[in-house]
C-alpha cells in the first residue's frame, strides 16, 4: 500500500533542521531601517514554495511596492509576477527583531524552532511522512 505524503515546510540552519507539516503559511518581519512590517503569504505546492500574496506597511530604503500594488487602509498589498521559488534565504541578526512565521493562525518567532545565531535560515518545501517540530 502507497504511503500518502503530507505537504511540509522544511527550515534549516547551521546544523539545525525542522520540518513543520503545513501546506500555508505566511511570514513577518520588519524592515531594519525603515521599521516598515511586510507579510508574505506561501503555499508549498511538490517541491516549490509559491507565494500567493504580499503586504507591506509603508516604503521606502529601496522597499517600494511593485506597480501593480493596491493601497488599502494604508497597507499595499501585492502579488508577484513569478511567486515560484525553491528556496528562500532568510539573513538573521541578533540586532533586529527575528522573523515570524506564522501557522494556522498562530506566529512565533522563528528563534522558537532555530536560533539566530544559527545564522541564514533556508526555507523549502519537502513532502513525505515525517513531521517535527515544536
Amino acid at each position: 500500500m502507497p504511503v500518502a505524503t503530507v505537504a511540509a515546510l522544511c527550515m534549516a540552519a547551521g546544523t539545525y533542521a525542522v520540518r513543520l507539516p503545513v501546506d500555508r503559511f505566511t511570514l513577518q518581519w520588519t524592515h531594519s531601517i525603515e521599521k516598515i512590517e511586510w507579510d508574505e503569504d506561501y503555499r508549498v505546492a511538490g517541491h516549490w514554495l509559491v507565494i500567493t500574496g504580499a503586504r507591506i506597511r509603508g516604503s521606502g530604503a529601496g522597499m517600494d511596492p511593485p506597480p501593480q500594488a493596491r493601497l488599502d487602509h494604508g497597507i499595499w498589498h501585492y502579488t508577484l509576477d513569478d511567486p515560484w521559488r525553491k528556496e528562500v534565504v532568510l539573513a538573521r541578526s541578533e540586532f533586529v527583531p527575528d522573523y515570524r512565521l506564522c501557522m494556522k493562525g498562530r506566529c512565533r518567532p522563528l528563534s522558537d524552532w532555530i536560533p539566530i545565531s544559527a545564522g541564514p535560515t533556508t526555507l523549502t518545501a519537502c513532502t513525505g511522512t515525517a513531521t517535527s517540530g515544536r
